[in-house]
């Protein structure tokens, strides 16, 4: 008997495994058409994305990178949010699991006769009242009873329509999105660190070369004022070298401030103040030009490459899943409970094995009124999967564009810090023959002090293009995407108790 009633659940819980209601995989018609190559691309081969900025052959670069992974706080927060979504797909999980608990109970009942149960006795005629024994046997004045309870209770919903399964299942899928956010941030944060590097190198440059044009300047509107006092140039003449000079000087506290700004910044993503950015930022930065090509590989590698692909395609999944979890609620549910354990009405006999009692109830519950709600949120959820396969086709087309965009800004970039090389050793070399014809007496000192004025803005604009450059090349591998690093655990984030704190740790449950 006890087979036969066990045998149709089993049946149900087996089917359970089958059933399920999201709708089928699909891609974007983008996605699915993806083109076979990028239309600019500098080198053939595949992509390897880990610690590229190493090319730069720059140990304070390589610290930095360093210290920023370790106490960054944006950092910080983004493994607290891959905590949480790891949390919650643990907690959907459960949905797969019967509910288990004890219970232990003492019931004491102290009622008089003539209310509650012994009244009824009584309007029945089973039962005489107090020191009547006409049906043979007298009711007491009062009921006492107690009973001793211990049990095992334990609930279960058979997964028959998938809806645990399917919402578990969106939960695992934001978790994993969830990781993917947490390498597009800390692909972002090394961004905005290398970023900040190069600004300071090149702020740097720029504010030493300004000062050094400011002392040219000086000079040559020293020697200006001393040949026009002679009334060997005009007003207008002494005029433009005075207004040259004060333009240069008006650009350097400009200078300054983007560069006290930039080192802000880095101090912000190293995690403290500005002592800790000065402790590893020697006063000397000079990073070399990493001159090796980029493998950008194809088009589709991006969907592996790129987190923030990789995201978007967990979110369209989390999405499917929770239209069939949702489709799933519109039909009956079925779900068991009971329990097991002992009961006597003695403390003494509570342990006692012939003193057990079991209770197994089956509930079969079918919604059919509930104003809309729960084919709204069917709606709902189907609109959300509109709205990520929508949100994937468009961060898979970008991803494209940007890596297409970003090669050839990295080849034009790469042509243009070319052609300020040339420029300055064209400068260099007007310097050298300048300097030797004015120790022949051939030039004046003015002659000498134009060439070394021009050198100097060429080596201030090779800066810049050192620094364009360098981000250039960031932007191809930040649109390329990739681990940037080797995989490893996520990073705890330093935390120092309050004083006077007190921290309790609790059991897991």
């Amino acid at each position: 008997m006890r087979v036969n009633r066990i045998a149709p659940l089993l049946l149900l819980s087996a089917c359970s495994f089958a059933c399920s209601f999201a709708p089928a995989p699909s891609l974007p018609e983008p996605v699915a058409e993806m083109p076979g190559d990028f239309s600019a691309k500098l080198v053939a081969g595949e992509y390897e994305p880990l610690e590229w900025w190493r090319a730069f052959a720059d140990p304070v670069l390589d610290t930095v990178v360093d210290s920023v992974l370790a106490s960054n706080f944006d950092l910080a927060e983004a493994v607290a949010r891959v905590r949480q979504a790891r949390a919650r797909a643990r907690i959907a999980r459960a949905a797969f699991f019967p509910t288990v608990g004890a219970s232990g109970a003492i019931n004491d009942i102290d009622s008089p006769t003539n209310a509650g149960i012994g009244a009824q006795i009584q309007a029945l005629g089973l039962g005489g009242v107090a020191g009547d024994s006409t049906l043979g046997f007298v009711l007491p004045e009062r009921f006492e009873l107690t009973t001793y309870t211990i049990s095992a209770d334990l609930a279960y919903e058979l997964d028959f329509w998938g809806r645990a399964r399917n919402d578990a299942r969106a939960a695992g899928a934001e978790y994993l999105a969830s990781e993917s956010d947490f390498q597009a941030a800390r692909i972002g944060i090394l961004a905005e660190t290398i970023t900040t590097y190069f600004d300071i190198v090149s702020l740097r440059r720029q504010t030493a070369l300004t000062r050094e044009t400011v002392d040219v300047l000086l000079e040559r509107e020293a020697l200006a004022s001393t040949r026009y006092d002679r009334g060997l140039i005009d007003s207008w003449t002494l005029y433009q070298v005075r207004q040259d000079l004060r333009n240069t000087q008006a650009g350097l506290p400009q200078l300054e401030t983007q560069l006290i700004s930039a080192e802000a910044r880095l101090a912000v993503l190293l995690g403290g103040y500005r002592a800790d950015m000065e402790a590893i930022l020697p006063d000397d930065l000079a990073p070399a030009q990493a001159a090796d090509p980029v493998p950008a590989g194809i088009p589709a590698d991006l969907l592996y490459q790129r987190p923030d692909v990789r995201a978007a395609g967990q979110r369209l999944d989390a999405a499917r899943y929770n239209v069939g979890a949702r489709r799933a609620e519109l039909l009956p549910s079925l779900s068991l409970s009971g329990s097991i354990g002992l009961a006597s009405a003695e403390a003494d006999g509570l342990f006692n094995v012939n003193q057990w009692f079991t209770n197994l109830t089956t509930n079969l519950l079918a919604p059919i009124f509930q104003g809309g709600r729960l084919r709204n949120n069917v709606e709902l959820a189907q609109g959300h999967f509109e709205e990520a396969a929508s949100s994937y086709g468009r961060t898979v087309v970008t991803a494209v564009s940007e890596v297409e965009t970003t090669l050839a800004g990295l080849a034009n970039e790469d042509r243009r810090h070319a052609f300020l090389v040339s420029q300055r050793e064209e400068a260099q070399a007007s310097l050298d023959l300048q300097s030797q014809r004015y120790e022949a007496g051939v030039v004046g000192y003015t002659d000498y002090l134009d060439a070394l004025r021009t050198l100097l803005n060429v080596e201030a604009a090779l800066a810049g293009a050192s620094r364009d450059l360098a981000l250039a090349r960031l932007a191809v591998h930040r649109a390329l995407g990739g681990a940037w690093m080797s995989p490893g655990p996520l990073a705890e984030p330093r935390m120092v108790p309050a004083s006077g704190e007190a921290r309790t740790r609790g059991g897991d449950k």
